[in-house]
């Protein structure tokens, strides 16, 4: 059974096909895949496919991804996930989007936090990566902000839109998430 997580503002829970057209929305924005790693949507169809794509990894044990949803109005503003799980070596990656529209407010902050706490508390990972565009300030500020520490640079590690781009790499790792929280 697909977890629901629960913040003081938020709801994270499972992608569902009705959520295709905010889904596309968020990823055919150009603001939003400009630094994502993957070509911006131009169909819905892509939409569908993110959503299976999730439903699949979740289902074989590799990954998850949440909606990240406003509690009193139930506005889907973004997804957040654990992706390159890998129960025995007990490590995932991060990632998450938000519509521009959401920026700013807080929230990403908060998924992510509650999906950290979740990876150590309830997964028991000993690590959880996340790989950034240098370019993608507020992405950077928000991972150090919340304990990731920068561990290097990947060249031309993710190709997108006809550019190989630098990326760096951050962790956190479990005996530091508990020393802070």
């Amino acid at each position: 059974m697909f977890p629901v997580l629960k913040t003081e503002r938020l709801i994270l829970r499972e992608l569902t096909e009705y959520d295709a057209k905010v889904i596309f929305s968020i990823l055919s924005n150009p603001q939003v895949t400009r630094f994502y790693g993957k070509e911006t949507f131009k169909k819905i169809e892509e939409a569908n496919e993110f959503i299976n794509y999730f439903k699949q990894k979740f289902n074989e044990k590799r990954g998850f991804r949440w909606c990240i949803e406003i509690k009193d109005s139930e506005q889907l503003v973004g997804t957040v996930g654990l992706d390159a799980w890998v129960p025995k070596q007990r490590r995932a990656e991060i990632g998450y989007e938000l519509h521009p529209e959401f920026w700013n407010n807080g929230y990403a902050t908060e998924a992510v936090s509650k999906i950290i706490s979740f990876g150590f508390d309830s997964l028991e990972l000993i690590r959880i990566g996340a790989i950034v565009f240098p370019e993608n300030e507020p992405s950077n500020k928000l991972l150090q902000k919340i304990g990731f520490q920068k561990e290097g640079i990947l060249r031309n590690y993710i190709y997108q839109d006809g550019v190989s781009n630098d990326t760096y790499v951050y962790s956190i790792i479990n005996k530091d998430y508990k020393q802070s929280y």
